[in-house]
């Protein structure tokens, strides 16, 4: 790849390694990255004394401990996450839902925080997998966010799914689609991630407007009126804005 720098290179084989269903050989990387064996070599010593890989006799690299004490510290010292942890507990419980802190990741949206009410379904916004940014309402709230050009290009890439999910079979429906859930200020969808539940989310925005993330609330779909569904609407939305006061405030 044209351009490479050695920390992008050594970031190739962490995503290599990532993406794989189970420990990468050295003759698999050397023939998917296009590296000299000398260089593989001296990246994987790198890579192996800092924690991020490990090696498996006979197997091939997998990820290291290290990215377990980095999710550690994330848990420990993110703002997002200390701003919206109680107010997550208090709605979860509360609604009888599951309320989901997301954030955007490349092209896709993690779940980096869970916390359940006492309900029978489990989300599929489980913490650390990642998602598209075009199903469910707690990643579309994140991609009516995004600037044009983005945007753009991943309706290109997944024409399909974005009419699939009612986002727009062309480029100026998807923005015009999306230009309503911004302005609107929260998104609500049903069944596109976890089968028989709907979902109500809001932006978590920064003082600049830009989108950090998004809050969102999980609940069995049922025969709701247009008053309930107003009553959650403003209850995710005015938890969002409470996160993105207390950022505010560090």
């Amino acid at each position: 790849m044209a351009g490479d720098t050695t920390p992008r290179k050594m970031l190739r084989i962490l995503d290599l390694i990532e993406d794989s269903a189970g420990p990468v050989s050295t003759d698999a990387m050397l023939e998917q990255l296009v590296f000299t064996r000398s260089t593989l070599y001296r990246y994987l010593k790198i890579l192996t004394e800092t924690g991020l890989i490990t090696s498996l006799p006979d197997a091939g690299f997998t990820l290291g401990p290290r990215i377990a004490e980095l999710d550690y510290k994330m848990r420990q010292r993110d703002p997002l996450l200390a701003a919206s942890q109680s107010l997550m507990v208090e709605l979860a419980q509360s609604e009888q839902g599951v309320a989901l802190l997301c954030r955007r990741y490349r092209d896709r949206v993690l779940c980096i925080h869970q916390e359940r009410g006492k309900v029978a379904f489990r989300s599929n916004y489980t913490r650390g997998l990642a998602r598209p940014l075009f199903r469910g309402a707690a990643s579309r709230i994140i991609l009516a966010h995004l600037n044009a050009a983005t945007i753009n290009r991943l309706q290109a890439e997944f024409s399909q799914q974005f009419a699939d999910c009612g986002l727009g079979a062309t480029q100026p429906e998807v923005r015009a689609t999306l230009s309503r859930i911004r302005r609107a200020g929260w998104d609500i969808t049903e069944a596109q991630v976890t089968p028989g539940v709907m979902g109500v989310a809001a932006p978590l925005l920064d003082l600049r407007g830009d989108i950090l993330g998004s809050l969102s609330l999980t609940i069995p779909v049922r025969e709701r009126g247009e008053g309930e569904i107003r009553r959650l609407v403003e209850r995710v939305r005015f938890c969002a804005a409470v996160v993105r006061t207390a950022i505010a405030q560090e």
